[in-house]
C-alpha cells in the first residue's frame, strides 16, 4: 500500500476530525477490555492480541488528538512514536503466540466467533468515519491504517474461531496471533517511512528558506 504525504485537515474539517477522533478513541477502551476479558476466559491468544491493538489504537488516537492543528513537524514526529509503539505492540503479540503455542492452549471457539464479531462491527463503525481522511499526512495516515488493520485482524479473529470449531485445536488461533504481529510491525515500518519522508521535506524547506533570506540580504 503506497503511503501518500497530503495536507494536514483544512480548518473547517478539524472539528469533525476531532469528533472522528473521539469516538475512536471510545469505543477502542472499551472494546479493549471487553475482549481481554473474553480472551482471557476464551483462552484465545487471537482475542487477547486484538485486545491489545484496540489498547494501542486508543493511545495511537489519544496521541493525534493531541498534535491535531499543530504544525507537519510534530504531526511526523508524534507519528514516529506511533510507528514505534505498533511496531512493539508486534513484537509482545509475536511473544505471546509463540508462548502459547509451546505451552498449549484450548481455545473456546463460541465465545471467539461472538466477541471477534462485535469486534468487526465496531471497527467498521469508526473505519467508515475514517474513510474520507484516509489520504492525509502522517499522522492521519497512522490512523487509517491502524483503523484498517483492525478490521482486517477482526476477520481473521472469525476465520480463526471457525478454524478451532471445525479442527478442534488451536492452531488457527495461534496464526491470527501470528498474522496480528505482522500487521503491527509492517504497519509501524510504513508509517515511519512517511513521517521520515515529511521532517525530511520540512528540513529541506526550512533550509531553502533560510537560503532565499540569505541571498534576498
Amino acid at each position: 500500500m503506497a503511503c501518500c504525504c497530503g495536507s494536514s485537515p483544512s480548518p473547517e474539517s478539524t472539528p469533525r476530525y476531532r469528533r472522528v477522533l473521539w469516538i475512536a478513541l471510545v469505543v477502542n477502551a472499551v472494546m479493549f477490555g471487553v475482549e481481554m476479558l473474553a480472551g482471557v476466559k476464551a483462552d484465545s491468544t487471537s482475542l487477547m492480541a486484538d485486545s491489545l491493538d484496540f489498547l494501542g489504537d486508543a493511545a495511537n488516537y489519544a496521541i493525534s488528538l493531541g498534535v491535531l492543528g499543530m504544525g507537519l513537524v510534530w504531526r511526523a514526529r508524534a507519528s514516529l512514536i506511533k510507528a514505534a509503539t505498533l511496531a512493539g505492540f508486534g513484537v509482545v503479540v509475536l511473544g505471546v503466540t509463540l508462548h502459547n503455542l509451546l505451552a498449549g492452549s484450548h481455545p473456546d471457539a463460541p465465545t471467539m466467533g461472538a466477541v471477534g464479531l462485535l469486534a468487526l462491527f465496531a471497527n467498521l463503525a469508526v473505519l467508515v468515519l475514517l474513510m474520507r481522511y484516509r489520504e492525509g499526512d502522517s499522522n492521519m495516515r497512522s490512523v487509517w491504517i491502524c483503523t484498517r488493520n483492525d478490521v482486517i485482524g477482526n476477520g481473521a479473529v472469525l476465520l480463526a474461531a471457525l478454524g478451532v470449531f471445525g479442527s478442534g485445536n488451536a492452531l488457527p488461533d495461534t496464526i491470527v496471533g501470528a498474522v496480528f504481529a505482522f500487521l503491527s510491525l509492517s504497519g509501524g515500518w510504513k508509517i515511519a517511512r512517511q513521517a521520515r519522508g515529511e521532517l525530511r521535506q520540512a528540513r529541506e524547506a526550512e533550509q531553502s528558506g533560510a537560503t532565499t533570506a540569505a541571498e534576498s540580504r
